[in-house]
């Protein structure tokens, strides 16, 4: 049996920093941080590590005559330069930021930019962590999913029970695109948490990822929650939720049912919510991609049409959470940060129930992660 890497935290680092150490001890410590950080990072610049607002960057840069410098690029202006750790050709800083502060980073090096990255930091919420004497339920990894909506494709997915759950008193249901990469390692205790305090009802968790083709590693993510069409209503609602129902008693009225994801998980929440009002009303979707990522053949197609139609098209029942940053992409398809304001200007416009949390982030995760708990107390408030 292997013996598991000695991994290291924050807290390590920090108190590597904070006092004298010997070669022998500068030279445990980098073998540790080549365990825990990946030596290809290190020697890339592309390794930072954060703990709530604390951050640490490090990086090996053999025949350095000078520190190396971490350097902001773009968001939360930032300098600071690095410590040799002992005698090896590693480099190493730490910095507590403030609350919310995002930046893309890079390394100076001889003169030459090397490596980079991007950081957020924020506080945990309460309501992430597992609380004493709440009862935890349990994740449970579904069979790979063969889809005939998306012929061809196959999916991981799993479904998350809460301890609450009764069979004589059917559940709520919550859908999450991207639910192995960014979800269902996350959303568990936040549910436990909510649930235990009466602050949301009684819901299973399905956490589903993108397709990709059968016997391949060619993915159908973009195609599945970009496109504005109800292809993905129809497969949730003609494949994956049956399916649920076959184990586990689900309510069917529409203000039970929500659905969120990311980036294009989240344009794909909301379309399949403006597609299928009668079965889904609540929304929650993080650094959405209301963009011309589906151009289509007349490059016309994609989601940067949803502020024109929700001003235009009679009003949905629909309940809509967004969250932004104001560093978020911009690139050819779209300007993500403006598209999610003008998305929340027109929900706003069309009197749709809607709310907004604005950052300074990027496009990452971390920011709706650490609001999640009051996300969902919003979206389930009576």
């Amino acid at each position: 049996m292997s013996t598991p890497p000695d991994l290291l935290a924050v807290s390590d680092l920090a108190a590597a920093l904070a006092g004298p150490r010997t070669n022998a001890d500068a030279e445990r410590l980098v073998e540790r941080l080549r365990q825990t950080a990946g030596a290809d990072k290190l020697a890339q610049g592309a390794w930072a590590m954060t703990d709530e607002l604390d951050v640490v960057w490090a990086i090996a840069a053999p025949g350095a005559d000078r520190p190396p410098r971490v350097v902001s690029e773009v968001g939360h202006p930032f300098e600071r330069e690095l410590t040799r750790l002992g005698d090896t050709d590693v480099f190493l800083t730490m910095a507590t930021l403030p609350e919310g502060a995002a930046l893309r980073w890079h390394y100076e090096l001889a003169g030459a930019a090397v490596g980079g990255g991007q950081t957020e930091v924020y506080r945990s919420h309460p309501d992430g962590r597992r609380r004493p004497g709440v009862l935890a339920g349990e994740l449970i990894q579904q069979p790979r999913w063969r889809s005939q909506v998306f012929a061809g494709t196959v999916r991981d997915r799993w479904v998350y029970v809460p301890a609450a759950y009764d069979p004589s008193h059917p559940a709520g249901t919550r859908v999450f695109q991207d639910g192995g990469t960014h979800y269902k390692d996350h959303v568990p205790p936040v549910f436990d948490n909510l649930i235990a305090a009466g602050e949301l009802p009684v819901t299973i968790g399905i956490f589903i990822n993108p397709g990709v083709f059968a016997d391949t590693t060619v993915s159908n993510r973009s195609f599945e929650y970009d496109t504005v069409s109800d292809q993905y209503s129809r497969f949730l609602l003609e494949e994956i939720i049956p399916e649920g129902e076959k184990t586990y008693r689900l309510r069917t009225d529409p203000e039970s049912r929500a659905i969120g994801g990311l980036s294009s998980g989240g344009i794909c929440a909301f379309t399949v919510a403006w597609q299928r009002p009668d079965q889904f009303r609540k929304v929650l979707s993080w650094i959405g991609s209301f963009t011309n990522i589906a151009a289509g053949p007349t490059l016309r197609e994609g989601g940067h049409n949803y502020p024109a139609l929700v001003r235009r098209v009679p009003k949905k029942p629909l309940r809509v959470f967004l969250q932004d940053g104001e560093n978020d992409l911009n690139h050819q398809a779209g300007n993500w940060w403006l598209a999610n304001q003008e998305m929340a200007s027109s929900l706003a416009f069309a009197g749709y129930d809607c709310t907004t949390v604005w950052g300074k982030g990027c496009h990452s995760p971390l920011h709706g992660r650490a609001i999640l708990p009051d996300s969902l107390r919003w979206l389930w408030r009576e």
